[in-house]
C-alpha cells in the first residue's frame, strides 16, 4: 500500500510484453500534443457528512493558456489549463483512486495520456485515507471508498457542464494500491469476514490485517456487514488496477492487472496479492503484466533531480519514493499509459 507521508505532500500468469520503443514513442507525444483542461470538483449530494473533492482533467482547444502546475521541489508537475471549455465531443470517463495516503494529484501524468486520447478523467481524494484527509474513523468505513467512486461517476453524469459531455456506455476506473482494492469492490468482488479472521489468525503479518488492525476495521457486527455489502458498479465497463493492495476474488468486470515486481520498501508480496488474484479470475477477462523495471512508487509522479535529497534529509529512507523516478519513470508511465489505453479500447 502507498503509505509514505510524501506522497501528497510533494508530492493465467502468463506475462504479456510491451514494445519498449513504441512506449518511449507515446510518452514524447503525449507531451508534445496533449491540450488538457482541469478544474476542481466537489461532490455535493445526500451524504453530506463526506463531501468528496478532486480534479477533473478533459481535452481543450489548443488555443487556451497552458501552465504547468503541481509542480515544487519533489515532484515534476503537468500542463494544463485551468477552467478552459473542454471539447465539444461525447468522451469516455476514466476514475482514478488513490493508494493509501495518496491524493488526486498521484496519477495527473496518466491522465495526462488519457486526456491526449480524448477521455475525461476525475481523480478524487478519499476521506480518511488521503494525504489531508486522515480522520480515523473516516478510514474505518473503508467501504466507503468504492461508494466514493460511485458518487464521483454520479454526480459528473449529473453535472450540468460535464453530463453531456461523457459517453455512459464508456466508463472506466484505474486504482493504485488501496485504490486497487477499492476498484476490486466495485468490479463485484466480496469481503468475506469470516475468511478475513481466519486468515489473520493465521498470519498477522498479513497486508489486510495490518490495515485492519490500525484502522479498526471490520471490528463489530455492524462494520462486517457494511464490508460484505454489494459494492459493485455495472457503469464502470473495465478497470486497471496497478500493484492492488488486497485482493477480493469473483469480480464481474474485464481487467487489467500490472504487478510490480521491483524491490522497495512499498513492495507487496505479489504471490498474496496480483498474481493471486489473477490466477483466481477468468482468463477471457483478465490480462497481467509484470514489467521488470516497476517498483510500487512508479505509479506515482516525476520526480525532480533533487527528491532523493530532499526526502532524505528530512525522514531517512524516504528517497526510495523517488529512486529511479525521472527519466526512468518516464519509460514507466509510457508502458503503463500504453497498456492501459488498448486495455480500455479493447477490454
Amino acid at each position: 500500500m502507498v503509505s509514505r507521508k510524501h506522497i501528497g505532500v510533494r508530492h493465467e500468469k502468463t506475462l504479456h510484453v510491451f514494445s519498449l520503443g513504441l512506449c518511449i514513442a507515446a510518452a514524447q507525444a503525449y507531451a508534445d500534443t496533449t491540450v488538457m483542461g482541469w478544474q476542481t470538483f466537489t461532490v455535493t449530494d445526500a451524504q453530506k457528512e463526506r463531501p468528496i473533492e478532486g480534479l477533473l482533467w478533459y481535452p481543450v482547444q489548443d488555443d487556451v493558456r497552458v501552465e504547468r502546475i503541481q509542480s515544487n521541489g519533489v515532484w515534476i508537475g503537468v500542463d494544463a489549463a485551468k477552467n478552459a471549455t473542454p471539447l465539444e465531443a461525447k468522451h469516455p470517463l476514466v476514475v482514478l483512486s488513490h493508494g493509501m495516503y495518496g491524493n488526486a494529484r498521484n496519477q495527473n501524468w496518466l491522465a495526462q495520456a488519457l486526456v491526449s486520447e480524448g477521455y475525461i478523467v476525475a481523480s478524487l481524494n478519499h476521506p480518511g485515507t488521503s494525504t489531508w484527509l486522515r480522520d480515523p474513523n473516516d478510514a474505518r468505513q473503508l467501504w466507503e471508498r468504492p461508494r466514493d467512486v460511485s458518487r464521483v461517476i454520479t454526480s459528473l453524469l449529473a453535472d450540468k457542464d460535464f453530463s453531456t459531455l461523457i459517453d455512459a456506455e464508456r466508463i472506466f476506473m484505474g486504482g493504485h494500491s488501496l485504490g486497487g482494492w477499492t476498484a476490486m469492490w466495485l468490479a463485484g468482488g466480496r469481503y468475506d469476514g469470516t475468511k478475513v479472521k481466519a486468515e489473520c489468525a493465521a498470519d498477522p503479518s498479513d497486508l489486510i490485517c495490518g490495515i485492519s488492525d490500525m484502522w479498526q476495521i471490520a471490528k463489530t457486527p455492524e462494520d462486517v456487514l457494511a464490508m460484505e455489502q454489494d459494492l459493485s458498479d455495472p457503469r464502470i465497463k473495465a478497470i486497471a488496477v496497478f500493484d492492488l493492495g488486497g485482493t477480493l476474488a469473483k469480480v464481474k468486470t474485464p481487467l487489467l492487472v500490472i504487478g510490480a515486481p521491483k524491490p522497495s520498501k512499498g513492495s507487496l508480496d505479489l504471490n498474496r496479492e496480483s498474481r493471486a488474484l489473477v490466477s483466481a479470475l477468468p482468463k477471457e477477462t483478465t490480462r497481467y503484466i509484470e514489467p521488470t523495471s516497476l517498483s510500487h512508487f512508479d505509479f506515482l509522479g516525476l520526480c525532480t533531480e533533487r527528491t532523493v535529497e530532499i526526502l532524505e534529509d528530512e525522514v531517512a529512507g524516504d528517497g526510495e519514493i523517488c529512486e529511479d523516478g525521472a527519466v526512468e519513470r518516464i519509460t514507466d508511465h509510457a508502458l503503463i499509459s500504453n497498456a492501459v489505453i488498448a486495455f480500455f479500447a479493447n477490454p
